[in-house]
């Protein structure tokens, strides 16, 4: 009665961390630990998205279009590229462009209309860093795909390493998830690795998806994007991109986010979110479209996520492996051991963290590349950030 498909996924981490601080008191003094083990942006609900959305009410007393609205579209590709200095038309809002209902969904469901039966005549590959985002592997496990796990080491730029992917695992890869600024570590991809990425996606004709959530989080200059490739060839085909409002305006209750690319994937991925996917409110969509139009609130969360930062490179040094992330607003840590880490951190510091290892998957023989690590994500306000790391760097 249940797919042994399921199997295949562990819990998810949230769900492993509450289960390895369970039953372990907090210190004297504290009834709750400061936050940092969840990616969930506490900078407040910007105005315009309130406004929006209370002058949206009549909205849901429709069945909103799962393809967003003509409107919301041409704001979606409008801010692409704007953001990424697109020709105009290479994005054509009726056809590149589509909203969902936050990158979570659409990152697992994309698998499901990418995946084929059988590639170069066996089960088809799809490649996830590592570590990675959960949805990668679900997508992948549920698709009917062998996720095949690629390591991301610092001397890489914690991006997978290319040249370790061989002319067999490529032309049996039918999707390749890619993530830039990187979770958990923030570091980015510059334009040649996108090309290179472009090209082996085309060559082995494979579907490259570029998940550029956090790409409006970053500390000095602004992240490439794999449309900046597509652009300078004037093609499309291979690529679909996604972003998202939650992180960028602080709406992760919102659930909204785009994916653009590929129009004849995308013709596709429609039809079967027709089937299966939820769609966004009319007044979701609308608040969505003024978010998208929007880069002063944008401009202040940049400004706090920055002085989070600078707290952080003062309160740990060099200590940890601290760097400053290019993007994105996590730290990634080398503290050892991450799961004792996070325990001690809970126990001792009532500061909750997530360990690597619950974000990576286990090697052949057992070990994991994440173990020594813990990710800290700076979503808290400043105070609140000051006081989590300088325990953390206290007690560690």
């Amino acid at each position: 009665m249940i797919s042994d498909k399921l199997d295949e996924l562990q819990d998810y981490p949230f769900w492993r961390m509450n289960a390895l601080v369970e039953g372990i008191p907090l210190p004297d003094g504290h009834d709750s630990a400061i936050p940092m083990w969840i990616g969930e942006p506490k900078h407040g609900v910007p105005e315009i998205a309130r406004a929006a959305l209370s002058g949206s009410f009549e909205g849901y007393g429709i069945y909103p279009p799962i393809e967003g609205t003509p409107g919301l579209r041409r704001t979606m590709a409008g801010w692409l590229n704007r953001r990424y200095g697109l020709p105009e038309g290479l994005i054509d809002p009726d056809k590149a462009i589509l909203p969902v209902q936050g990158t979570r969904e659409g990152l697992f469901m994309i698998a499901l209309a990418a995946v084929p039966r059988e590639k170069a005549g066996k089960q088809p590959i799809a490649l996830l860093p590592n570590p990675f985002y959960q949805p990668y592997k679900g997508g992948a496990v549920t698709s009917g795909a062998e996720p095949v796990f690629l390591a991301c080491p610092p001397q890489s730029n914690f991006l997978p390493d290319l040249d370790s992917l061989t002319p067999e695992i490529l032309d049996r890869t039918a999707i390749f998830y890619l993530c830039s600024p990187t979770n958990p570590q923030g570091t980015v991809a510059d334009l040649a690795y996108y090309r290179r990425a472009v090209d082996l996606a085309r060559r082995h004709d494979f579907l490259l998806v570029s998940d550029e959530c956090y790409a409006e989080i970053y500390d000095r200059d602004p992240p490439a994007g794999v449309m900046q490739i597509c652009a300078q060839d004037g093609n499309l085909s291979n690529v679909v991109c996604f972003h998202s409002l939650s992180k960028r305006s602080s709406v992760p209750g919102l659930r909204h986010g785009f994916v653009a690319g590929d129009p004849d994937f995308l013709t596709a991925f429609l039809r079967l979110r027709k089937y299966a996917a939820a769609s966004s409110s009319m007044a979701q969509y609308a608040a969505a479209e003024v978010l998208w139009s929007d880069e002063e609130h944008v401009a202040e969360n940049r400004r706090l996520y920055r002085e989070k930062i600078d707290i952080a490179e003062r309160s740990l040094g060099n200590r940890f492996g601290f760097f400053r992330p290019p993007g994105g607003f996590f730290l990634w840590l080398d503290v050892g051991d991450g799961i004792e880490a996070a325990k001690r951190l809970w126990a001792e510091a009532a500061v909750k963290v997530l360990p690597g290892r619950y974000l990576a998957e286990d090697n052949p023989d057992g070990s994991n590349d994440a173990t020594r690590y813990i990710r800290v994500a700076l979503v808290n306000d400043l105070e609140s950030t000051r006081t989590a790391l300088t325990r953390i760097a206290a007690t560690l």
